[in-house]
């Protein structure tokens, strides 16, 4: 897979993507993971990318001419544009397992009071929000949403079954409790079902307990498994 980050801040990414499974990923050649500066796409010696908003207000917004000129200098034919902002569909884990079998992504992350609407409108393919609150700009959600894609590439992880029974995964529940090591821990003892041996129990267990975690935990997402 290749992913170009467009970012005005491209030093916010050394440490997240520099390290971990991220890191390994690439030295594996698994992602072309690609930092893209933004300002060096300004249109003027001052290096400028934003501009007050028409008809009033706080803030500032990102102009087109810099973002188009910087999606258009690494598109390729295969390549789905992402926008990172507030106003797009919640990232859930089903996205990150499409986006993850795609061979090209461009994230956008927003800054200021948002970007130029003719730039969404002309080269974005979807716009994406992590939650219901407000960053300072969108590069730490492009981080996140790089991580969830990257550790599902093939061979991204250290055993192709780690990504099996996660929380989100093709169930949509919770994922089970976990014990290692010691059996008894401030009088708390792993549970004798996952002492006995029997993978079928452990497996019944494990699934109960999923059924029980999300019921108390995250309902909605026992609702939305139903419909």
């Amino acid at each position: 897979m290749r992913l170009d980050i467009i970012t005005l801040f491209p030093g916010m990414f050394a440490g997240p993507l520099t390290e971990s499974i991220i890191a390994r990923a690439q030295k594996r050649g698994l992602v072309d993971l690609r930092l893209v500066d933004l300002r060096q796409f300004a249109t003027d010696a001052r290096g400028t990318v934003d501009d007050r908003p028409f008809g009033g207000g706080a803030g500032m917004v990102l102009k087109p001419e810099p973002l188009c000129a910087a999606v258009e200098s690494v598109r390729t034919p295969q390549a789905r544009v992402l926008l990172m902002t507030p106003q797009g569909a919640p990232f859930r884990q089903r996205a990150a397992e499409r986006l993850s079998r795609l061979p090209h992504l461009i994230l956008v992350c927003g800054h200021y009071e948002g970007v130029d609407e003719r730039f969404r409108q002309a080269l974005v393919d979807e716009e994406i929000s992590l939650g219901d609150f407000v960053l300072t700009n969108g590069s730490l959600p492009a981080m996140l949403v790089a991580d969830a894609v990257i550790r599902l590439l093939p061979g991204a992880l250290g055993s192709p079954e780690s990504a099996v029974g996660e929380s989100f995964g093709a169930d949509g529940l919770l994922e089970y409790p976990q014990y290692t090591r010691p059996e008894e821990f401030r009088g708390m003892r792993v549970p004798e079902v996952l002492l006995s041996g029997d993978h079928g129990r452990i497996a019944g267990w494990r699934q109960e307990q999923q059924v029980w975690r999300t019921m108390g935990r995250r309902p909605d997402l026992l609702t939305e498994a139903q419909e």
